[in-house]
């Protein structure tokens, strides 16, 4: 599909309006509702989550919120979803996943820099701010959450450009990761949203986003595009 799309330039926005015609008008303006609110400006990296409640918790917290992107990093312990926690929601986000074997978290780092990302370690560290306090307008975060007991490797503590921390006037001595993760991720949208950074999609990934949602939702979705494909003479 992706080399006709790049043949014919409308064609990804011609199938669009086509699998919208299978949903009601009110499923359409949701989507369209839901995607005005997503953003790339912040991304999630959880590193060696092992506990799929707590993993799922943040996804489902993510997509509640906004953030489309999450990255997962598996070293020890690998990666899954608890159906009743999640509820559907890693479906409407992009999930990237690296495993040990073939990547380490340095190279997630380095594709996060890459793409213009500073990278924040939700750790205690000395020179730590909250997401209170934490300059918006230096650009795009990469949150990085760590294992339920060992937190955030050191890999990731000496590569981080800066550290947010969560003030606590409790005994215990830390949060667990969803509800970190639920703190930090709805301070910093909240406070994006009163500002006049341009934090949310570009109208290109909108469209990308919307199409991806369509095939998702529309029942027998592939048999469609092939009739209609083959009705415009596209194959």
């Amino acid at each position: 599909m992706e080399h006709l799309f790049e043949n014919y330039p409308n064609l990804r926005s011609e199938l669009t309006d086509y699998l919208a015609g299978f949903l009601s008008e009110e499923r359409v303006a949701l989507f369209n509702k839901v995607l005005n609110s997503r953003t790339r400006y912040l991304t999630v990296v959880l590193e060696d989550i092992y506990q799929s409640q707590n993993a799922s918790a943040v996804l489902r917290t993510c997509e509640c919120l906004g953030v489309q992107d999450v990255h997962i990093y598996e070293k020890q312990s690998a990666f899954s979803l608890n159906p009743n926690v999640v509820k559907g929601a890693s479906k409407w986000l992009n999930i990237h996943k690296y495993s040990n074997i073939n990547q380490s978290i340095g190279d997630v780092i380095a594709s996060l820099k890459s793409q213009g990302y500073r990278i924040v370690a939700t750790s205690p560290h000395k020179n730590e701010v909250s997401a209170t306090t934490i300059d918006l307008e230096k650009g795009k975060m990469a949150l990085f959450f760590g294992n339920e007991h060992a937190g955030l490797s050191k890999e990731v503590l000496n590569a981080a450009d800066e550290f947010i921390t969560i003030p606590m006037v409790g005994f215990t001595e830390s949060f667990n990761i969803s509800v970190s993760a639920g703190i930090v991720v709805n301070t910093l949208i909240s406070r994006l949203a009163e500002t006049n950074i341009p934090y949310k999609l570009s109208d290109n990934e909108r469209n990308e986003l919307m199409y991806h949602w369509l095939n998702l939702a529309v029942k027998r979705c592939d048999l469609i595009k092939k009739r209609f494909l083959k009705e415009r003479c596209y194959i």
